[in-house]
């Protein structure tokens, strides 16, 4: 008998080493992959440098066409980074919070709503525009509120949360192509749903930066209260855990990335459904590991998009929203019929 408990022991032990080393592997090739496609992205367009140039002007010394791609393509870079590991993490953090692995911001009307608010203010108050990113995450609020409420029914189906957020958003949709109709302007209201990051500044990305950071830290910070919430809600009750209250300030961080990252860059929808799924399946899904992993993913394909959007078609332009929106479809049709557990 004790023999074979030293044998679990160790085979334990090995498992937990592979899985580790897996992950390991995983950040270190995708630290690689991202470093690589950032160069690339930089590089495309009619002003092209080398990798020793491209060093140089940025750490040492003035190189006036390394200062111009940092100038008209690092903020578009910075954007679409900071973007995808907010919109990642908030997919985490949603699927963590209700228990679905088809929660996405974008499908369950959060972006809806972040954006609507933000048009509203825009048209109502143009002068107002430094706080659009805060009229965006009450627009958030409000989308999860209403999704949360309409969808519970002596409790929470997956199917039913997403169906409502589909609704939901759909109305919040309507509401912008209205305004947009009325206004009669289809340039700058247009873009915040089109996800159009064309013309984005560095005055775009301090925007953003702030709130993404701040987020992403603090999701970092709950990511152990994530893993409890994956156990029944009587375990984790049991384990000391005030469910409800974990739920409400995980729920708000989340909200806080998709609001913000769709004040600045539009709706994307699919990259929260994509990114937490991959991160599974390559890191597990222990949150201290997956939120992380998430990040870095999310802005690499985020990027990734973007990137193949500006040069498939050059010099015309498909907006990233488009390219995963193309790629998300399928992949979320895949998931539904991957379990039979959603229409339950």
């Amino acid at each position: 008998m004790e023999g074979n408990s030293v044998r679990i022991e160790r085979k334990d032990y090995e498992t937990q080493r592979k899985k580790a080393a897996r992950s390991a592997l995983a950040f270190a090739l995708l630290a690689l992959m991202l470093v690589a496609l950032v160069f690339a992205s930089a590089n495309i367009g009619s002003l092209r440098v080398g990798v020793g140039q491209m060093f140089r002007g940025l750490f040492l010394e003035y190189d006036a066409d390394v200062y111009t791609i940092f100038d008209l393509r690092f903020p578009r870079i910075a954007i679409s980074l900071l973007a995808g590991a907010a919109f990642s993490v908030a997919g985490v953090l949603f699927q963590a919070v209700l228990k679905n692995p088809l929660a996405d911001p974008g499908i369950i009307g959060i972006s809806g709503g972040a954006g609507c608010f933000s048009i509203l203010l825009l048209c109502v108050a143009p002068g107002m525009y430094a706080f659009s990113p805060l009229f965006a995450c009450l627009g958030g609020v409000v989308a999860f509120a209403l999704v949360y409420a309409l969808s519970w029914k002596g409790g929470l189906s997956p199917l039913r949360i997403i169906l409502v957020g589909i609704a939901i958003d759909a109305f919040f949709t309507g509401l912008v192509n209205a305004v947009d109709d009325i206004s009669g302007s289809s340039s700058s209201v247009a873009s915040i749903v089109e996800g159009n990051i064309t013309q984005m500044s560095w005055d775009d990305a301090k925007t953003l930066a702030p709130y993404v950071i701040i987020g992403l830290i603090s999701a970092s910070i709950v990511s152990g209260r994530c893993n409890l919430l994956a156990l029944e809600d009587k375990t984790a009750r049991g384990l000391g855990m005030n469910v409800y209250r974990q739920r409400l300030i995980i729920s708000f961080i989340a909200v806080i990335l998709a609001s913000i990252s769709t004040a600045v860059v539009g709706s994307i929808s699919f990259l929260g459904l994509i990114v937490p799924h991959l991160g599974r399946l390559l890191v597990g899904s222990e949150h201290g590991k997956l939120i992380p992993f998430s990040m870095m993913l999310g802005a690499f394909i985020f990027l990734g998009a973007d990137t193949i959007g500006r040069s498939i078609a050059y010099p015309y332009e498909i907006s990233a929203s488009v390219i995963m929106c193309i790629v998300g479809g399928p992949f979320f049709v895949f998931m539904l019929r991957r379990s039979n557990s959603y229409g339950k």
